[in-house]
């Protein structure tokens, strides 16, 4: 960790070497979302999980501006006065000027410091705000669009604040990180005001692109041939798109989250983004080293028990041959991949009956969306399943004390006569319950359908499926990843381009790409289709397998190996606001080279590779499989290439100036 020393080092794997020193402690680091303890999408899981990472290295020095919600205040901040001298200046004198600023400990880990405005009790200055906004880059908001109004006292509240840090900073300097169009504003104003700021503006998705997808328009083959500015007015997000614009080349430092996003923004935004920073998470370690797989079990039972409820009165199948695949995300159905992951479901269940396979295909579609009660039948239906395990409790103690007393008295009981008339009446009018049709209900722990959190759930099933057309990211087959369990991705998606540049064969690590991009719809839902089948036929063993070296790839989704990205987007955008001030030599981004997962020369094949050799399912562990499997020796390859130090280059003095790097 770098708290308290310089950043000259050059430890951690090949961290940038500045020619000047520049210590931790003369720097404050602010990062604005909208998403800071407020949970409206995958923003909130990147700032979360890299709290820690950042607070390690920066100490008492980050902090994090967002929203004020009471709710959320009360359950996930605690309430402290600042310790920065520059910060408790700020928050006093904003509070005094009409304006609501709290101050607090976000509790997660890291525990970092967070300034929260309220929005509410600053919208009076909303007219003001936005002729502030209009000077500053011409670009007005109608009154109706009341997300962009909360953005902009948002983003003015921010100005606000990091003015007032700067005017009493006493000779620290400040970086402040801007995440998507909604913190855009607050960039806007702090560059038209000529604020001695470090910007870094960190798009997660463009807006244009997430709508122009969701149309069912062929969007990445087309980039060059859009007209923008027609295509947002269009869609009435004119003034946003020029509020995300503008916050792209107001800033010192541009990134984005993966190299397809990259692309994209290059093409909607009109600047290409200076740094790819991935998103990671944190990754925790069992000590047990297979303590990831008795947690797959032991979920997968609580599954099993719900599909028993579930399908009472219809349990025509072997449950132990039973696999549970699952989609996750927003309710958007074409961007999400829903649509095709729908239709390759179709042609599964053909390929599986044709073939006469006898596993089952239980699929769950976890997405958000109003309802508005439980279904009365799919709560029969687990009352059902409770009452039919109770009465086979109740009945099993007293055939046994039945039992022991007989043998007590030297006899062999009649086992026609063991169960008496009550007990066949408990059997048959537990069995004389109805079935279950429909369970409309999101993962709870609290459930009485199915209570379990989403960890908990995606543990106990076999393959997560995200054929996403518009993900630039895609946390949720990463969280599959660090839990050990195999997942569909395509390679529109950031995560499944950072496994295929990372990963000589994603499929044996259970990372399944489909080709989104250069081949039609069909072609496209024929390929899931065969991964779909491929996973199918494995044996249990070679999930088993699979599984472990799937969440081997998890040190490649770490926080303490991606932070790096965004501390290299810091170390560039103060050498480009600060020049005079730090003469520092600017550096190429981090890059990768020699860091690859090797193909596996064992078993289970890729079943794009070869799917003649993929073997037919079997429940229980077949001696005469492949035998070159040493889980021991490719967990030992694959550490020595995690480790592998990533390697940073220069780029040569004299380069051209881009997008603002000029001086404050």
């Amino acid at each position: 960790m770098l708290r308290g020393r310089s950043l000259s080092v050059t430890s951690l794997g090949g961290l940038p070497r500045w020619e000047a020193e520049l210590p931790v402690e003369d720097l404050l680091l602010f990062e604005v979302s909208w998403e800071v303890t407020n949970k409206v999408g995958g923003i909130y899981t990147v700032i979360q999980t890299k709290a820690k990472t950042t607070a390690d290295e920066w100490g008492e020095n980050y902090f994090l501006i967002g929203p004020y919600f009471e709710h959320n205040m009360k359950t996930q901040v605690e309430q402290c006065e600042p310790v920065n001298d520059a910060v408790s200046k700020a928050v006093d004198t904003m509070n005094k000027h009409g304006c609501q600023v709290h101050f607090g400990r976000w509790l997660i880990e890291g525990s970092p410091y967070v300034v929260l405005f309220d929005i509410g009790y600053s919208a009076w200055n909303l007219d003001k705000w936005k002729g502030d906004l209009w000077e500053a880059c011409n670009v007005g908001i109608p009154y109706h669009d009341q997300e962009a109004n909360d953005m902009l006292i948002f983003g003015s509240l921010t100005a606000w604040f990091l003015k007032e840090v700067t005017d009493h900073a006493d000779g620290k300097h400040v970086i402040a990180q801007f995440h998507e169009w909604q913190a855009g504003t607050g960039l806007i104003l702090s560059r038209a005001r000529k604020l001695p700021i470090a910007t870094v503006f960190t798009t997660h998705a463009t807006l244009l692109g997430r709508y122009l997808c969701a149309a069912n328009i062929d969007f990445y083959n087309h980039l060059d041939k859009f007209n923008i500015d027609k295509e947002a007015g269009e869609r009435q997000i004119y003034h946003r798109y020029c509020m995300e614009r503008a916050s792209v080349h107001c800033a010192h430092v541009f990134t984005t989250v993966s190299e397809i996003t990259a692309i994209e923004a290059e093409h909607m935004l009109k600047r290409k983004p200076d740094v790819v920073t991935p998103n990671g998470l944190n990754v925790k370690k069992f000590s047990a080293v297979h303590e990831f797989q008795n947690l797959h079990a032991m979920y997968k039972a609580r599954i099993q028990d719900f599909v028993r409820g579930h399908f009472y009165g219809h349990l025509d199948f072997d449950l132990e041959k039973t696999l549970f695949l699952f989609i996750a995300g927003r309710y958007e159905f074409s961007n999400k991949g829903a649509d095709i992951f729908l239709e390759s479901l179709s042609r599964l269940n053909f390929l599986l009956r044709v073939h006469k396979s006898d596993v089952t295909v239980v699929v769950f579609f976890i997405m958000p969306a109003k309802t508005n009660n439980f279904n009365v039948e799919t709560l029969k239906g687990q009352a059902v399943r409770k009452q039919l395990w109770d009465t086979a409790h109740s009945v099993k103690e007293k055939f046994g004390k039945k039992l022991y007393d007989a043998l007590l008295r030297g006899e062999i009981p009649d086992m026609n006569n063991i169960l008496d008339r009550d007990d066949l009446t408990i059997m048959k009018r537990a069995i004389f319950s109805t079935q279950v049709i429909l369970h409309p209900e999101f993962l709870s722990s609290t459930s009485p359908l199915l209570p379990m959190d989403y960890e908990e759930f995606v543990r106990g099933c076999h393959l997560g499926v995200f054929p996403s057309y518009y993900e630039p990211w895609g946390y949720t087959p990463a969280e599959c990843t660090v839990m050990g369990i195999p997942s569909v991705t395509t390679n529109l998606s950031g995560f499944g381009c950072f496994m295929q540049e990372h990963v000589a064969d994603p499929t044996a690590y259970g990372i399944y790409i489909v080709d989104r991009r250069f081949r039609s719809p069909d072609d496209s839902c024929n390929q899931l289709t065969q991964f779909l089948y491929g996973f199918c036929k494995q044996s249990r063993r070679q999930r088993i397998i699979q599984r472990n070296r799937t969440e081997r790839l998890s040190d490649l989704l770490d926080w303490r190996y991606l932070g790096r990205y965004y501390q290299h987007a810091r170390h560039l955008t103060l050498s480009r606001a600060f020049p005079d001030k730090f003469h520092m030599e600017p550096t190429s981004p981090p890059t990768t080279e020699g860091f690859k997962y090797p193909r596996p020369s064992s078993v289970p094949p890729s079943p794009s590779g070869s799917q003649v050799s993929s073997p037919q399912s079997s429940d229980a562990e077949d001696e005469n499989e492949d035998e070159r499997y040493d889980e021991e020796e490719e967990a030992e390859r694959d550490r020595l290439n995690i480790k592998s130090p990533f390697s940073l280059g220069r780029v040569p003095r004299g380069k051209k100036k881009l997008h603002g790097e000029y001086k404050n």
